[in-house]
């Protein structure tokens, strides 16, 4: 009698809602399935630098929103769109020239929604400092959408002296949080499940542009990787950061800025506050020479106020990120394998 405890089967013909979780599900999906002939092989960025024949580049990048609820505390789909967009070129250490919008709108949809919601687009591009130059609006049938989706790109180009990459990780770098964690993924849980925390928590959505400005500004080329850690939480972002650098990366928990609300609401729910989607923070390895002017720079603006050190880099093993508790010991921190929560952004 066999009494071998088998494998969990694993879906491989249909997408799953996991599947956009930003963990190792969607790793897969795109490694297998819709990268491969179709992007030149390298490490996963959040934006691509494209250079012109004859010199010269920019910076492109692309995201689709389908949050729900389309309003949340903090925010709402048309501006976390334009920030969304923006933040992913910053982590190129770019900053935004233009962006494009695109609605797949259902029928059905009050219109006056769709005036508010693109009234927080242009309101967020204002803020931003940055035109909505052209787009396109598709309307599909009854059913076939939840609403509406925002499909944004952005334009952006690169900030004088910067090298930022995934790829440029370095053993002795230190690892730099720019504020608070878990702000977003819960305040969308909150209003979607209308849990009714006794303290109201906010997404923490907003453009880091300006922030990376002044990283790139006090830091030059030892300003070395950037992600803002949205689906899949701070500990997707540092796992692929760890593998496409080939480096190893502790953390320290007592350092995580997790605030209390957030806290509770984990604890309640059984989540993990390293899993929880944010916004409106980033993360990033900066040499060790750099440190000390870079996170002064992140402090001296509203959006880095909070910034602090919490981790080192190392050599191996290579690929593994690492968090010290509280009680001296060290555990694996691995990426999120599933959903935790879909819809996130």
């Amino acid at each position: 009698m066999d009494i071998t405890c088998p494998m969990p089967r694993v879906e491989t013909e249909r997408v799953l809602l996991g599947h956009g979780s930003g963990g190792q599900l969607m790793a897969e999906l795109l490694g297998k399935v819709i990268t491969p002939g179709l992007v030149a092989p390298g490490p996963a960025e959040d934006a691509a630098v494209v250079p012109f024949e004859g010199g010269g580049q920019a910076v492109l990048s692309t995201d689709g929103f389908v949050v729900t609820p389309r309003f949340f505390p903090g925010g709402d789909i048309g501006s976390l769109a334009v920030h969304g967009t923006v933040n992913d070129l910053a982590m190129r250490g770019a900053a935004p020239v233009a962006l494009c919008l695109a609605y797949v709108l259902e029928e059905g949809l009050p219109i006056e929604e769709l005036a508010r919601i693109t009234a927080s687009v242009a309101a967020a591009a204002v803020a931003v400092g940055v035109p909505v130059v052209c787009g396109d609006t598709k309307v599909v049938g009854r059913g076939a959408a939840d609403g509406l989706y925002v499909t944004t790109t952005g334009l952006g180009v690169l900030l004088p002296g910067a090298t930022v990459s995934a790829a440029r990780g370095r053993p002795g770098d230190v690892v730099l949080l720019s504020g608070p964690i878990g702000l977003h993924g819960t305040a969308i849980l909150s209003a979607r499940e209308d849990l009714g925390f006794e303290a109201e928590i906010a997404s923490d959505s907003q453009p880091l542009h300006r922030l990376v400005a002044r990283m790139i500004a006090a830091g030059g080329s030892g300003v070395h990787a950037l992600r803002d850690p949205t689906r899949g939480g701070l500990a997707s972002a540092l796992n692929e950061l760890a593998a496409a650098s080939g480096i190893a990366i502790e953390i320290s928990e007592p350092a995580l800025p997790v605030p209390q609300p957030v806290a509770a609401a984990c604890e309640l729910l059984g989540l993990d506050p390293l899993h929880v989607a944010n916004e409106g923070c980033l993360v990033a390895l900066v040499a060790p020479e750099a440190a000390d002017a870079v996170l002064a720079a992140m402090r001296a603006g509203p959006e880095g106020a909070g910034a602090r050190q919490i981790g080192t880099v190392a050599a191996d093993p290579a690929g593994r990120v690492t968090a010290r508790t509280l009680v001296g010991s060290t555990r694996i921190v691995d990426m999120l394998v599933g959903e935790q929560l879909p819809r996130i952004c």
